[in-house]
């Protein structure tokens, strides 16, 4: 009996242990279940848990290191220094926020004493006449950067398995509230507020356990694009630089951008429409769609219509910076033939000529400006997961 409540309760401080951290990285068949309540239940209350289960077995160990032989010490002594690598390794080697940290030293430069290259994709913010780059390189790797835009606190947010950077306010309830990295769910990174312990999805910023279930941190308006083109709108823009003691994990994410990385969970699969596929999705009214990155990348421009909202679609010379605009204009949906060679619009119903910041230099239309609408690059698997019923544009 005594043998039995000793296996039973190592083998439950060995699961508790594991399955703590298991639901919420990225082991095999983790995320793909909807498992965070259990998750988050596990991990508020799992000291309690384990004192419950560590008071069971105080009995039967001391049982055994006074009265039985030799070799069940020795296979006792054995589970539990098993316990304690466990112990070890899941508590302080594979959560979350003991492989990911925030930047030691966080400094910006002007464009002409930056060091990140113009080819680089950044997460860019600007707010109240104040603009600011964010490489993807280097947010991939923090996940998150807390700073200020234009006077207004903001969090930047990336997650690379995901391939989704979003900005957000990180204000709740009045409190420029402060965040963890805690895990993931679904493939997407997941953050913990300090004051209420509640889990906050990177993809959506919507709480998704917690006390603060349901609510939403507000979303900022944000583009990504090469730093060449983002300077091109922004000349004066700053641009975070990379933190000293983080150059080999920056190093490890210098293939990122183009989905060359080796990390299977973040390189990019060339095909359409496949797990790790990239397209850009739009989401507008409760309507989402989803368009393929090779199909712009063939064509240089889609025009589509969301209910309510024409869009015009355009990939840069580059190759890499996009952008969705409104084609409405003056109360008419414009449409539009794309120069690829010279980078330009023209719309059909005026002949006015747009450049790609979305303004008409020439024509009847000139001064006149597209808006920008919400849309983002990511992988088919994240965009399907979180906008479910989205549509597939062919």
């Amino acid at each position: 009996m005594r043998t039995s409540l000793l296996i039973t309760g190592l083998l439950l401080l060995l699961a508790i242990e594991i399955l703590h951290i298991y639901f919420i990285m990225p082991f095999p068949g983790s995320q793909h279940n909807n498992t965070i309540d259990f998750a988050y239940w596990l991990d508020n209350n799992i000291w309690w848990i384990r004192i419950v289960i560590l008071a069971v077995l105080v009995y039967p160990v001391v049982r055994v290191f006074r009265y039985s032989f030799v070799w069940k010490k020795v296979l006792l002594l054995v589970g539990l220094l098993l316990y304690a690598v466990v112990f070890y390794f899941f508590n302080f080697r594979f959560k979350a926020d003991k492989m990911f940290y925030q930047p030691v030293h966080r400094s910006f430069a002007a464009a002409a004493t930056n060091t990140m290259p113009g080819n680089k994709l950044i997460i860019g913010v600007a707010i109240n006449g104040e603009a600011k780059a964010y490489p993807v390189q280097l947010i991939g790797y923090h996940h998150q950067v807390r700073d200020t835009v234009g006077n207004m606190p903001v969090m930047v947010t990336y997650c690379t398995v995901c391939r989704t950077g979003r900005v957000f306010s990180p204000v709740i309830n009045g409190k420029n509230e402060t965040f963890r990295l805690v895990g993931m769910d679904h493939f997407n990174a997941m953050f913990e507020d300090k004051t209420t312990k509640s889990w906050w999805q990177q993809a959506t910023g919507v709480a998704v356990a917690g006390p603060l279930k349901g609510a939403s941190l507000q979303e900022l308006p944000a583009e990504q694009s090469t730093l060449a083109v983002w300077l091109r709108r922004y000349p004066s823009s700053l641009i975070l630089q990379p933190d000293t003691p983080f150059a080999k994990q920056y190093k490890d994410l210098a293939n990122f951008d183009n989905g060359t990385i080796k990390s299977s969970l973040e390189k990019r699969d060339s095909g359409s429409w496949q797990f790790k596929s990239w397209v850009i999705g739009v989401a507008y009214n409760k309507v989402a769609k989803a368009y393929d990155w090779n199909k712009l990348i063939s064509a240089g421009m889609i025009q589509d219509s969301l209910p309510g909202l024409p869009i015009v679609l355009v990939l840069e010379k580059d190759s890499a910076s996009f952008h969705v605009w409104d084609r409405l204009v003056n109360g008419h949906a414009l449409q539009f033939v794309h120069d690829r060679l010279s980078g330009e619009l023209k719309d059909v119903n005026t002949g006015s000529t747009w450049n790609m910041n979305g303004q008409c230099i020439e024509g009847l239309l000139t001064g006149s400006q597209l808006k920008p609408v919400r849309a983002s690059q990511e992988f088919w698997h994240s965009w399907r997961t979180f906008h479910p019923g989205t549509v597939m544009y062919r």
